[in-house]
């Protein structure tokens, strides 16, 4: 977060303070087309689940029950939506950041 240098304007949400809501998930997985692209697949709490039988509509429910189940960073910026910390993510993120 702190290399891509967000603007003022950026508003921010803590996920362990304020919980997604289906609302907010509905709109990710509108730019996604996935709850497992949004499945934070390192989550310690992950290593409890039988990961052979997550569905979409499982990913969904864990991703709306607690906050390490959602891949973060998330960026929201100008209709395009960033995912995760990877090296080419946040570059992405930066360059559409900076116009």
């Amino acid at each position: 977060m702190k290399t891509l240098q967000l603007p003022s304007s950026v508003h921010l949400v803590d996920v362990k303070k304020t919980p997604l809501t289906e609302e907010d998930l509905s709109l990710l997985y509108s730019h996604t087309g996935s709850y497992e692209a949004l499945l934070n697949k390192r989550a310690q709490k992950l290593k409890e689940i039988d990961k052979n039988k997550l569905t979409e509509e499982i990913i969904k429910e864990l991703l709306l029950t607690h906050y390490t189940f959602l891949k973060r960073p998330v960026l929201l910026q100008n209709n395009n939506l960033f995912i995760g910390n990877a090296a080419s993510t946040v570059e992405a993120a930066k360059a559409s950041l900076n116009g």
